[in-house]
């Protein structure tokens, strides 16, 4: 029995329509631009400069409570030390620890990593999921029926929620991946716990590995990853999604489960997987990586919506703020090209910038914009997961299980400066109707 969707109401709403109410599609203004729905101080994206009405590109920076993403990754990289707690410490807490105060924070940490009893067993493993995804927004739904003061919404006890969900999801992430290994590909199950005094990339590696072990260059690339996926603003579809909830009302875990939703989709955190993909088609389909030639005419066919998933998306390129440069693509690749050499994957890291080269002019060409779109971090996450032998089931996870600290942080701001419930409007588009009973219909 098929019951579809009526073309009718799609083929009501054109752009003529659009202009003439007024409507911002995907809450963006005419020029691309994002509508202002707040302020936070919690990071800032830039990626352009509005010159007497004018939007000018200009290089991408990131910023986290002010800092420089860019310094922060560098000097935790330059001390040989894992970065990550110490920005999900900045992000929640609003400044830089100190040693003292983020050894106390990593003990926090630790503590709230155990899950409740039996709820592997009951929430994760009797009930298998084919995407990782969904099964940890269901997981973190479910912390709420283990949580004794779950309604309570008074700012400590939010934090206190905030820390437990952040420490519990890496084991959450890994026995939903070994469920799904089981039960969707029929292999063999294995279940590691995290271990005392590692950082949370270590941790992951651990556990998502059956012999338990990983270099220390693997750990703190990922560590990496981890930095520069922890916060991206306040309006980018699955932060937006946690302060929306979150101005409702509503409890922490339904807040934060929203923000895993969100990211899942492909036009949001899933892009990287489509990006890693459609490396894998171009290698099927451009057998000589140095043949720039035979990639033109591919990723030419992929913007004509004639090879690739049909989208015309060339994904990895382009971005909602940034315009010349994601610096987190930036940092990203460097350590890309890096792990290459190392593992082998050469040919795959020059087809990534051979995209790089190739598809913003086509793209700009194609929509007759005034620059070419930049390469965002998804172009080339998906290859340095592969080269810390991270299987796409877990792209999307690890970059939730980053994000969450900004998220976290996000939430707890939302509750301290908003007081008022997000409420936009949509426009009507139905002429009213007399009711026809079902007998004459």
């Amino acid at each position: 029995m098929k019951d579809n969707a009526s073309k009718k109401v799609i083929d009501v709403f054109g752009e003529d329509f659009m202009i003439k109410h007024n409507v911002k599609r995907g809450l963006r203004n005419a020029d691309g631009t994002g509508v202002v729905a707040g302020v936070t101080r919690i990071s800032n994206v830039h990626g352009y400069i509005i010159d007497e009405f004018e939007r000018i590109p200009a290089d991408g920076k990131l910023y986290f409570r002010g800092y420089d993403v860019a310094d922060l990754v560098s000097a935790a990289q330059a001390e040989d030390r894992f970065g990550y707690e110490e920005i999900a410490y900045l992000l929640v807490k609003g400044e830089l620890p100190t040693k003292a105060q983020l050894a106390d924070f990593c003990a926090l940490l630790e503590t709230a990593r155990d899950l409740p009893n039996g709820f592997i067993e009951d929430m994760i493993m009797k009930a298998a999921s084919p995407n990782i995804m969904n099964k940890l927004e269901r997981n973190v739904l479910s912390l709420y029926s283990y949580d004794a003061n779950a309604e309570d919404i008074g700012l400590d006890n939010v934090y206190r929620q905030c820390i437990s969900v952040m420490a519990k999801l890496p084991m959450c992430m890994a026995a939903a991946y070994q469920t799904k290994r089981r039960v969707y590909d029929n292999e063999s199950f294995f279940l590691h716990y995290p271990l005392q005094g590692l950082s949370a990339s270590e941790n992951i590696l651990s556990m998502i590995r059956a012999d338990r072990k990983y270099t220390h260059e693997e750990a703190m690339l990922l560590d990496k990853c981890m930095m520069l996926h922890a916060e991206h603003g306040g309006g980018n579809n699955s932060t937006f999604a946690v302060r929306c909830l979150t101005s409702s009302g509503t409890d922490t875990y339904s807040a934060l489960a929203a923000g895993i939703g969100a990211l899942k989709g492909f036009r949001h955190g899933g892009a990287n997987i489509k990006a890693y993909n459609q490396l894998l088609e171009l290698k099927a389909a451009v057998k000589d990586p140095y043949d720039d030639a035979a990639t033109t005419a591919y990723l030419k066919k992929v913007v004509a919506k004639e090879a690739g998933d049909g989208t015309g998306l060339v994904y990895g390129i382009g971005h909602a703020v940034y315009t010349l440069s994601d610096p987190r693509c930036q940092l990203i690749k460097a350590e890309a090209e890096k792990m290459s050499k190392i593992k082998g994957y050469e040919d795959d890291f020059y087809r990534l910038t051979a995209i790089e080269r190739i598809a913003p002019e086509l793209i700009a060409a194609k929509t007759g914009a005034d620059y070419p779109p930049c390469a965002n971090i998804d172009l080339y996450s998906g290859l340095v997961y592969t080269m810390l032998g991270i299987t796409t089931d877990l792209f999307t996870p690890l970059f939730a299980i980053a994000r969450m600290a900004g998220w976290c942080a996000h939430r707890l701001e939302e509750m301290q400066t908003c007081h008022r419930i997000m409420r936009p409007a949509y426009q009507p588009a139905e002429h009213t109707r007399p009711y026809v009973s079902i007998i004459e219909r």
